[in-house]
């Protein structure tokens, strides 16, 4: 199998991750239902899923550029089981507060290793083999969700896939292990670094238009239909998801930065229908960027800062991810109470925040060394 495996293994592993995020619409009402608390109770559950997901990353990084991702990527595995056992055996709702808790940095740090796991290995064909990684991020919640929905309430859900994690991740993380002899800058010279800022600003901007379709359509669509309503928030994941290896593909042959700044563009122009009120082309041309976007940021990092400590430092990146998140739901949510225009003008003005910074970086690029003087 060779080098195969360790797509296999970050595919997989992916696969459960995405439970924490892409299943939570799911979740949500059995666990309303069975803890008995309002909405802004169990939806603190989500917001601490972001902040400890995020947060923890670059320290996982940290062990895992150092010592492998073996042990730390065992431990992991376990904490991100515990969210799920935590939770089928949580009394109130503080003690599944705990439980998700650490179920999301075990999550935040299985994300970095998984992406890495194909960045790293996959030099050659990095933007394709981390989209093939990362698609399972999409697929595993497309699988589970139908019967999550169907199960009636949420201890046999989370007791379910705790038991499945606690199997079966330790034992696909205790073969996975990083090639030896790789190149790159360490993370403090990385976080010194007048291309990393861009880059880092361009993500959280870039992702902020994502977030506000993944948080806010219920509010920007309350006028339109229930049925194209529904519709469209089922495109959106599908579209985010699915579409990851095809631009992993183009990636690969037309350059990394120069096709992560043409999804950003996408993005802008998305965000830009909004003006136009035409909700579903924003939400096609979004979703269609977004996912592959996001995760084309990882192989920008590794490209231009190599992949020795690629955990590490797409780990640092993706906490831009969090601010990006806040910046699309909470600030974007006081915008709009503003007025719709104002909140319409916002997410453009974040999406060119991702098109800017990304193309001075691409331009930084493609300068031509100048020539020494004779």
């Amino acid at each position: 199998m060779g080098r195969g495996k360790y797509l296999a293994i970050g595919f997989v592993v992916m696969c459960f991750n995405s439970l924490y995020q892409y299943s939570w619409n799911a979740l949500e009402p059995l666990l309303k239902e069975g803890f008995n608390v309002s909405l802004v109770q169990i939806a603190l559950g989500f917001t601490l899923f972001s902040i400890f997901s995020s947060g923890f990353q670059p320290i996982g990084g940290h062990f895992a550029d150092k010592s492998g991702p073996r042990k730390i990527g065992f431990i992991s595995a376990i904490l991100s089981a515990i969210g799920f056992l935590g939770t089928y055996f949580s009394p109130n709702i503080y003690f599944f507060y705990l439980a998700w808790s650490l179920g999301s940095i075990g999550e935040g740090i299985l994300y970095g290793i998984a992406a890495n796991l194909a960045m790293k290995w996959f030099r050659d064909r990095m933007g394709f083999a981390t989209g093939i990684v990362s698609m399972g991020f999409g697929l595993g919640s497309a699988i589970a969700n139908p019967f999550i929905a169907l199960a009636g309430n949420y201890r046999i859900v989370t007791l379910t896939i705790g038991l499945t994690e606690v199997i079966l991740l330790p034992l696909l993380l205790y073969f996975s292990e990083y090639p030896q002899n790789l190149a790159g800058q360490a993370p403090k010279q990385v976080i010194l670094s007048l291309k990393f800022w861009l880059i880092y600003i361009s993500f959280v901007g870039a992702v902020t238009p994502l977030t506000v379709m993944s948080s806010e359509l219920p509010v920007l669509g309350k006028n339109l239909p229930q049925e194209e309503l529904i519709a469209l928030i089922s495109i959106l994941p599908l579209l985010s998801g699915g579409l990851r290896p095809l631009f992993g593909f183009i990636a690969d042959r037309l350059g990394i930065v120069k096709t992560t700044l043409l999804l950003n563009v996408i993005i802008t122009i998305g965000a830009s229908f909004l003006l136009l009120n035409q909700l579903p082309v924003s939400v096609v041309l979004i979703g269609f960027a977004g996912g592959s976007m996001i995760t084309l940021y990882f192989n920008v990092a590794g490209e231009i800062f190599g992949t020795r400590f690629s955990t590490i430092n797409s780990g640092i990146l993706y906490t831009g991810k969090a601010l990006g998140g806040a910046l699309g739901s909470v600030i974007f949510a006081i915008i709009y109470q503003l007025g719709l225009i104002y909140s319409e003008i916002y997410t453009v003005v974040l999406g060119l925040i991702g098109v800017l910074p990304l193309l001075a970086v691409f331009m930084m690029s493609i300068r031509k060394t100048p020539q020494k003087n004779k």
